[in-house]
């Protein structure tokens, strides 16, 4: 059996979740901590119960400080987040889920880290060029430096690994070089102060669009609520949304290549496929040759049989705040507990008296 792994990853609180966000991310965490369960009960059995995997999943309230905001909407897309994560899935008592906001260690590390970043470094960082824009004068510290509260993010609970598309490779690198850089000047090598935590690439998550223009991603920011699925849609929202979600006047194809240059049937036709872990080919075997009149409502059903639950206990948990309070701090709790020693030994190592 594999050493057991620790695995941290965080997501900013968007607010207003939708199908995109829960095919694309969200649901491949929900997998992630099953299949670390199951592992862990196997461990169990074995004798093993000591050395157990670990989900650490945090909403990076923090980092969403670096751009303009405003403080009652991030609030209320914390809260909005937490809980969509736990109606998709996350259990709380199986994962440690918090908001960084309720454990200072994170900027806490992030200072005594930045001794250690390099100018140079977070100069090549390609995701501050894309964020400020033109006014890279106007742009705030926060945004700069941010890849080392994002590096801090996960050395401080000794991650072993993080999930990374390809946008966050690089910040991912950077967290590995500062750990190793930090190592080197102030730590041994037979006891490191960090460690350096390896990418884990998830499944291939589908890429969900717009269901009023299939060349564009689905995102929030449209502003037509008819070119998503929200998780917090109703059943005959879903199905409208669907029903009235832009195609062409042709048939299904039999076989994927028929569905080049017809991207508002591809991404329905992926949305079904993904909903029900098949291919894009095998949905076609069934649907090819059959219009949209038929294979809309098709979709429309898988969708509501697999939202129905979600948006029923996402908006359980909204109308409890106390209960979503208590998710959250319970995990600030155990966080703070598993990050202490970090923290403790980067003061130590930098000479720091406490």
């Amino acid at each position: 059996m594999r050493p057991a792994m620790r695995v941290v990853s965080g997501i900013q609180p968007t607010g207003n979740l939708h199908l995109g966000n829960y095919l694309g991310a969200i649901r491949n965490w929900v997998r992630m901590q099953d299949d670390m369960e199951e592992e862990n009960r196997a461990r169990a059995a074995g004798g093993n119960d000591a050395d157990r995997n670990q989900c650490l999943f945090f909403l990076a309230d923090l980092h969403a400080i670096s751009m303009p905001h405003d403080p009652a909407e991030l609030k209320r897309a914390t809260l909005e987040m937490a809980a969509a994560l736990v109606a998709c899935g996350i259990d709380p008592q199986r994962s440690v889920l918090f908001n960084q906001a309720q454990v200072p260690a994170h900027p806490e590390l992030q200072w005594l880290l930045n001794g250690t970043a390099r100018m140079g470094w977070l100069n090549r960082m390609t995701q501050f060029k894309d964020k400020s824009g033109k006014n890279r004068e106007g742009a705030s510290a926060a945004l700069f430096t941010y890849p080392v509260l994002q590096a801090a993010d996960v050395l401080l609970y000794q991650a072993t690994h993080v999930p990374v598309g390809e946008d966050q490779k690089q910040h991912l690198e950077f967290a590995r070089d500062v750990a190793q850089k930090f190592n080197n000047d102030f730590a041994s090598e037979d006891a490191p102060v960090f460690t350096l935590p390896d990418p884990i690439s998830p499944p291939k998550a589908a890429r969900i669009m717009n269901l009023r223009d299939g060349t564009k991603k689905m995102s929030k920011s449209d502003p037509s609520d008819m070119s998503r699925i929200e998780l917090s849609d109703t059943s005959d929202d879903v199905m409208k949304k669907i029903k009235k979600a832009k195609t062409d006047p042709e048939p299904l194809p039999s076989e994927a290549k028929g569905l080049e240059d017809r991207p508002e049937a591809l991404n329905l036709v992926t949305i079904y496929a993904t909903l029900t872990e098949s291919s894009v080919e095998d949905v076609l075997k069934d649907f090819g040759g059959e219009g949209f009149g038929k294979f809309k409502p098709a979709l429309g059903e898988v969708l509501v049989e697999t939202l129905r639950p979600i948006s029923e206990r996402f908006t359980d948990l909204l109308s409890d705040r106390e209960a979503l309070d208590a998710i959250l701090a319970r995990g600030a709790s155990q966080a703070r507990e598993i990050g202490r020693p970090t923290l403790e030994a980067t003061y130590a190592a930098l000479g720091l008296i406490r």
